[in-house]
């Protein structure tokens, strides 16, 4: 299993998808750097050279922000517009949906499970 940014990339999937178990690595982004180091997409990740291995893990760090400092990033992003108190960061802060989508229905993912308020009781009649 090659270890590339700190992440062991599966050996049996082609190094294009093995690629993508890197957080801020897609597949445009996966096949971009294959292209850029002249490696086949097709090749198993665990059939790559010492030397394929460190050329990705060269490129990849040259070029791109991954991992951990990729999620610190996007967190600190998060952070501060939490602090400016922007609509967003507070939707962020509320744990709401963040682009504009409906809440009275769906949003389930993001609210959690439904809450049950109980209904009213109606008051006891003159018997």
């Amino acid at each position: 299993m090659p270890r590339i940014a700190g992440v062991d990339i599966p050996g049996r999937k082609k190094i294009e998808f093995a690629l993508t178990y890197i957080y801020g690595i897609g597949r445009s982004r996966s096949k971009e750097i294959l292209a850029k180091t002249h490696i086949s997409p097709d090749v198993r990740a665990e059939e790559l050279s010492d030397d394929e291995v460190a050329k990705i893990r060269a490129y990849v760090d040259a070029h791109y922000q991954v991992e951990g400092n990729l999620r610190r990033e996007v967190s600190l992003n998060i952070k501060r517009l939490i602090d400016l108190g922007t609509w967003r960061g507070s939707r962020h802060k509320k744990n709401l949906p963040v682009r504009g989508q409906r809440t009275k229905t769906n949003a389930r993912t993001r609210k959690g499970p439904r809450k049950t308020v109980a209904g009213k009781k109606k008051a006891p009649g003159p018997t």
